[in-house]
């Protein structure tokens, strides 16, 4: 009831406003001024204000915006852990269960994807013959630059 009072005196104050802006020869602005003020009357004659007003102070009604607020929250927690994992559970044993090494490229010699015939250390890095040939390019680049 106090709803549908005040989105009537809000229509009836922005009719006055659209007829005080009509009258100083603004007739465009008026029109949009009056069709703004026509919604609140309009929301109140197709019932919409009455029901969010019954929405607004049903306890029943916030308890279902909680539920759907948790419903949602665990669905987006499941799709960002599902992300981090890489899929669902059968994209997972899919991929463990491909791990074939029989993919070769049509023209290669050799299976492109397995595991490699390198060793799997690094060979020791062969030593240096002296400091003094590493500072001879250094020396050398200076040198072209006239440093």
């Amino acid at each position: 009831m106090i709803a549908e009072t005040v989105c009537s005196a809000v229509s009836a104050a922005g009719l006055g406003i659209a007829a005080v802006t009509a009258y100083r020869k603004r007739f465009l602005s008026a029109a949009r001024i009056a069709a703004y003020s026509l919604v609140p009357v309009g929301l109140v004659m197709t019932g919409v204000v009455g029901w969010v007003a019954d929405t607004a102070f049903s306890p029943t009604a916030w308890a279902g915006f909680v539920v759907l607020g948790g419903a949602w929250l665990l669905f987006m927690g499941t799709r960002a852990v599902e992300r981090r994992r890489g899929g669902t559970r059968k994209e997972r044993r899919a991929a463990r269960g491909s791990t074939t090494t029989d993919a070769v490229a049509p023209a290669a010699s050799a299976p492109s994807l397995g595991p490699s015939t390198r060793p799997a250390t690094r060979p020791a890095a062969a030593p240096r013959a002296q400091s003094g040939d590493d500072f001879s390019d250094i020396e050398a680049i200076l040198k072209k630059h006239g440093i």
